[in-house]
């Protein structure tokens, strides 16, 4: 965890915090709109959902290989500068998959769009802390909430642009637009950050973190697996329009934001194991629902108790890492490797179910991460109430 200043200098900060969440919108809208073009992509590629695994196991690896690499370049450029080319990046290589003539190039357009952004994930959570230590209180949740809203505004744009007849291509290139036009916006006033800001190291757990790891991995495997395959949910399974289908994840990272927007007052309310049970299995509950009633309206609400569900059971397993580590940044390095491990592989291995037993298994697995994150919630919590 970062340490805050003792003196804060908030009238020096304002405008700089401002500029991380303009950074934090670009990175979400950005991804809200690739996850609501997936289908799309699927579509207009005629590819099977092995294929589509594929595509999208590209993109974890590009994210997985660039993450290291953007955590040794913010310390030597500054985390100011190395989040501006991270972002601008970003921006460009949304244009990418749509342009790829064929299949081969979109695996390559994917590579390079989960490079990108992986770099600007690790990059601009390195300058917020930057931002957090400077302001002198703990803000970063107000940017994961600016993160979440971005995600569900892309999601809707694409929503809109589908629902009105328009060349699907149209997501990708307004999202790039829209990316751009934030990174321009924020470009001086992001600052330079500090030039000694470091990226924690990656810690390998120990056997008491074990229960805590297990757990965040399968949360945000459950998040990365809905968030690319909900809308090819929708067009396969439950067998609505493409635009219907990009509904069904703007439903999902709605009520995640919706969760998030209360979620400190619940844990200050039930304490953080009751919050990992009970939003174990609501996800559970959810991704049942969904698997069991392939219809609109049953999926649009599954899709929903399960986003409540998992919206607070990440933040709370990082808390709880920074009580395991030798010291709170490493146990959160700890938790965070395990969650971005879950969140990568998690498109691939649903993509793999499906192809072998079909996406209504694959949600029903997805239902079975939800129990096992509550009854891991006692070991993972470390005791908390």
């Amino acid at each position: 965890m970062t340490a805050i200043a003792a003196t804060p200098d908030r009238a020096a900060s304002w405008t700089e915090r401002a500029a991380t969440i303009g950074i934090f919108l670009t990175n979400g809208f950005g991804i809200g709109a690739w996850a609501a073009s997936i289908a799309s992509i699927k579509s207009r590629f005629l590819l099977s959902d092995g294929s589509l695994s594929l595509v999208l196991f590209a993109f974890a690896v590009g994210a997985v290989l660039s993450m290291p690499a953007a955590g040794l370049l913010s310390p030597r450029l500054g985390s100011g500068p190395a989040t501006r080319i991270a972002a601008a990046t970003w921006a460009a290589a949304l244009l990418l998959p749509f342009l790829a003539p064929n299949y081969f190039v979109l695996m390559a357009a994917s590579f390079v769009l989960g490079v990108t952004g992986g770099g600007l994930d690790v990059s601009m959570n390195i300058h917020a802390s930057s931002v957090e230590r400077r302001w002198g209180a703990a803000i970063m949740s107000s940017f994961h909430a600016c993160w979440s809203l971005a995600c569900l505004l892309g999601a809707g744009f694409a929503a809109v642009i589908l629902a009105a007849g328009a060349d699907p291509s149209l997501v990708l290139i307004g999202a790039a637009i829209v990316c751009a036009v934030l990174t321009l916006a924020t470009w001086s006033a992001l600052g330079g950050g500090e030039v000694a800001v470091r990226a924690t190291n990656l810690m390998i757990p120990g056997r008491a973190a074990l229960p805590l790891c297990a757990a965040v991995l399968l949360a945000m495997l459950s998040e990365g697996a809905i968030a690319d395959w909900s809308g090819v949910y929708f067009t396969t399974v439950v067998k609505v329009g493409i635009s219907a289908a990009a509904a069904g994840y703007a439903t999902f990272a709605g009520a995640m934001l919706a969760g998030r927007i209360f979620g400190d007052g619940l844990v200050r309310m039930l304490g953080q194991r009751r919050i990992m049970q009970v939003g174990g299995a609501m996800s559970a509950a959810g991704l049942l629902t969904v698997a069991a009633f392939p219809a609109q309206l049953p999926c649009v609400i599954g899709f929903a108790v399960a986003g409540i569900g998992l919206a607070n059971i990440v933040p709370t397993l990082f808390s709880a890492g920074g009580r395991l580590g030798a010291t709170p940044a490493a146990g959160v390095a700890m938790a965070a490797t395990a969650g971005y491990a879950g969140h990568l592989s998690g498109p691939p291995i649903m993509g793999a179910i499906a192809m072998g037993a079909g996406l209504q298994t694959g949600m029903v697995v997805l239902a079975g991460c939800g129990v096992v994150i509550a009854l891991l919630a006692s070991a993972s919590t470390a005791g908390r109430s």
